[in-house]
Order: C-alpha cells, then structure tokens, then sequence
C-alpha cells in the first residue's frame, strides 16, 4: 500500500524534496563525477543514435547493400560482446576511474576511424563493399558501449546516497537518451562524416575532469584501502557532513564478505545457490529490452518509417523529443513510485507500442485504412520509445548495480551485460531480414517478448528504493522468496 501511495504522488510534489537532496550532496567532486558519466552515457547515446538516421547517406555514399549496412549496424554489438566480457575484471582491477580512461581512447579512436574512414580493397570482414575504418570504428565503439553501460550506473551507485542514488543515477543516464535523441536529430541535416566528428567534441569536457574526481569508496573498501574510504565520503558528501555511519557500513559489509568467501573468489563463484535470484534478476532486467526490440527500433527507425510512408526527418525529431520526455519522467518518478513500479508501466508502454507497430504493417499489407496506417507508425514508435525512455532505459542498469555484493560485482556486470549484448546483437543483425521475412509477424515477437516481461516484474523484481547497498545486497544474498515483490 506504501508503494500505491508514493506511485500516485504527483512529480511536482517530489521535486522540491529531490532538489533539496542534490543540493545538500553537490560537492565539487560529486557534480564533477556526476558531469562526467553524465557525459560518458551522452557519448553512448550519439554512438546508439549514430547508424538509424546516417542508414540512406552510408548507404548511398558507399553503395552498400542491406546486408551490408546490417553488418555495420550489428558490427556495434559485437563490440559490445567484447566490451561486456572485460567490463568486470577491468574494473575490479584497476579501479572505476582508470577504467574510464581506457573507455575514453576507445570512444574518441572509434569516432575519428568513422570520420576519416576512406575505402578500401579489404575490410575488417574481408567484404570489399565496406570500408575497413568505418567498420573499426564502430567495433571500438561497442567495446567502450560494453565497458561503460556496467561501469556508469555502478560508479554512481557506489558514490550517491541512498535516497538520491536512483534518481541520480536515471539523470546521468538520461543522458544517453539525450545523445541519441540529439544525433537522430542532428542526422537529418549534417552528414555522417560531419556527425561523427560533432561526436568527439564532448571528450574536452570529459578528459580533463577525469583528473579531479575521486574513486569509488566500496572499491576502495575492496581492495584493503580503507584509510581512504573515509576521505573520499568526506570530498563527495562535504566537510561537515557525518559519514562515520556510512563508512563503518561500508568498511563492515565488506569485511563480511571477505569472511564469507570461504577461499572461492573466482568468477564462477556467481553461480553459487545464494546468488542464483539475484542474477536470475539482472539477466532478465538487461536482456529483455534488447529481446522486446530496442537495437531493431533504435538501429534501424529509418526502415520502420519508410515503409509506413512517414517522412524520416518529421519521424526521427518527434521520435527524440519523445524518447527525452520519458527520460525526464523516469528521472523525476524513479525515487518516488520506485524502480519496480516504473518498470511495470515501461513494459506494458513497450508492449503497446510494438503491438500497434504490427498492426500498422498488418493493415498497410493488407491496404486497410491506407490514409491512417502512417500516423498508426508513427504513434506506435512514439509510444515505444516514450515508454522505453520512462524506465528500461536506466533502471534495469540501476537494478542490477545495486543487488551485487562487492565480491561478485565484477562477475555480474559481465554475465549481465553479456546477456544484454548478446540479445542486442541477434535482433541488430536480423532486424532488416525480419522485416524482409514478416513486417507484422517481427513485431508481435517483440509484443510478445514485453508481454511476457511485464509478468516477470510483477512476479518476481522487488523494490529497492530508499535501501542501502549492503541492506539491499544482504537481502539477495539469502532471499525470502514469498516477500519478493514486497
């Protein structure tokens, strides 16, 4: 009944309370730590956003064929993969921050290797229709994609305090829908080469900010450097503030794991009974909005919309401011109503949009209701992406950088973002022959997947709202199930 009550709370009776809170925690170092994952998930976001609206200029420029735009549409989540299978151990080893470094000259090689690619006799794949450098750049940009979409949500997790930590981390990764919004709309009138060097300019912000903010404290805390635990909570929540509570709890929690780990500290140490709910949760929460369609309507909305006869241009700057609000939305919901209860909502908006999606095709197939079948398009995408942006999004990466004890974390943020890579690969690829194959009958998958994902939330996700990462993890560890939805 709590839940009912905070869900029907309206946003504008929130924000003075959310606003209050970020100001008190706006210390130098947190708003410089902030700004940069905040710029980071933009550059995810332009690389995301990048392929949909440069889809007609590549492929004209470059004479490419379907399968061959769909090799450097998927070539990014193959990236991804390799990202993904790193993203643990690199960040466990060498920190949060160094790993953002080596995130950074990823980022920045991909753009410039996009922007000066020129053709070549041979390629990445051995295919001479494609231009080498173009297919290396997007490739890098999967692996910094990979690396970033585990290390952003759990830096931030790891920093933020507990009544701030998901609408923090939603802001910060709201930045991705901004980037991808803005590159859709950018896409239609600069050229791709122009729109990938545009997609460097944000690395003079990030770079010499990555100098002056601090490293995360439960990593510290990990690796035996607890003397500077508390230094780095005093910087991020100010001189004055009390972090005595806070550090112990972190410094307690993590000598509990240690005294649990019972000499097994490898990777397949996540697999273990106790963790078995909790990763059963993560997998689900990161792979079902690839699985329900989001890289085939995010890589390839230009396909979508030129078959139901909607203008490209018209599509892709409606579908951006769209896709921001619902961002906004989720930003300013996410601590009120809970993550559980957006999520709900985000599946069932999802679930709609793609069955309205197939029904467009059904009806233009058929050529029923000619007249209407384009604005049934468009709507339905603006509802997808309206609903995507609301939660899934953010929050299954906020989830899933909250259930993990710091001894497993690493582990998985790769089997995690694994599965979420993986699944983003299969429908990238297949998208373009799925709509070769049934227009129609690819979108009610893709209803079908959100369907049956909506009843996984509602059975099984539990809130985490307003809990601390050891209360949150503690009740993973050694779940009762009958209270799991509680």
């Amino acid at each position: 009944m709590e839940e009912e009550g905070l869900l029907l709370a309206s946003p504008s009776s929130s924000s003075p309370s959310l606003l209050s809170g970020i100001s008190n925690v706006s210390t130098r170092p947190f708003v410089l730590a902030f700004t940069v994952c905040s710029c980071g998930a933009f550059v995810s976001g332009c690389v995301s956003g990048y392929s949909a609206p440069t889809q007609s200029g590549i492929m004209k420029d470059l004479n490419l064929s379907v399968a061959d735009y769909s090799l450097f549409g998927s070539i990014l989540t193959v990236g991804i993969i390799l990202g993904a299978l790193i993203c643990g151990k690199l960040t466990d080893l060498v920190g949060r921050i160094n790993t953002m470094w080596i995130i950074n000259v990823f980022f920045i090689s991909g753009w410039f290797s996009i922007a000066f690619a020129k053709i070549s006799n041979r390629s990445l794949f051995f295919n001479p229709k494609v231009i080498w450098m173009l297919d290396m750049g997007r490739l890098l940009h999967g692996i910094g994609i990979g690396i970033s979409a585990y290390l952003g949500p759990i830096y931030m997790t790891e920093i933020t305090p507990r009544n701030l930590r998901g609408a923090v981390s939603s802001c910060s990764q709201l930045f991705a829908i901004v980037g991808s919004s803005l590159f859709y709309a950018l896409g239609t009138v600069v050229g791709w080469r122009d729109l990938a060097i545009l997609g460097a300019i944000p690395f003079l912000v990030i770079i010499p900010l990555l100098f002056f903010i601090p490293e995360s404290p439960r990593w510290l805390a990990k690796v035996g450097r607890e003397k500077e635990v508390k230094a780095v909570l005093l910087s991020l929540r100010g001189a004055e503030s009390d972090i005595s509570n806070e550090a112990q709890e972190i410094l307690d929690y993590t000598e509990h794991v240690k005294q649990q780990e019972d000499g097994d500290s490898g990777f397949f140490k996540l697999f273990q009974r106790k963790y078995a709910f909790s990763l059963t949760i993560g997998v689900a929460l990161i792979a079902l909005p690839e699985l329900g369609g989001n890289s085939g309507y995010s890589y390839y909305t230009d396909s979508i919309f030129t078959r139901t006869g909607v203008s490209s241009d018209f599509g892709f700057i409606t579908t951006s401011l769209v896709q921001m609000l619902g961002g906004v939305l989720g930003t300013m919901l996410v601590d009120v109503s809970g993550r559980r209860s957006l999520l709900l909502v985000s599946q069932a908006g999802s679930f709609l949009g793609c069955l309205a999606t197939a029904i467009s095709f059904f009806l233009q197939e058929n050529r029923w209701w000619e007249g209407g079948t384009s604005i049934l398009a468009l709507i339905s995408v603006l509802v997808y992406f309206a609903s995507y942006g609301l939660a899934m999004s953010s929050i299954p990466w906020i989830v899933a950088s909250e259930i993990y004890p710091v001894d497993v974390k690493g582990a998985a943020g790769t089997v995690c973002n694994l599965a979420g890579s993986i699944s983003s690969c299969l429908v990238a690829y297949s998208f373009n022959f799925l709509l070769q194959w049934s227009s129609t009958g690819t979108f009610l998958m893709f209803a079908t997947v959100t369907g049956l994902g909506f009843v996984f939330i509602a059975k099984l996700v539990p809130e985490t709202k307003g809990k601390s990462l050891e209360e949150i993890q503690s009740l993973f560890t050694d779940p009762p199930l009958k209270n799991s939805t509680s």
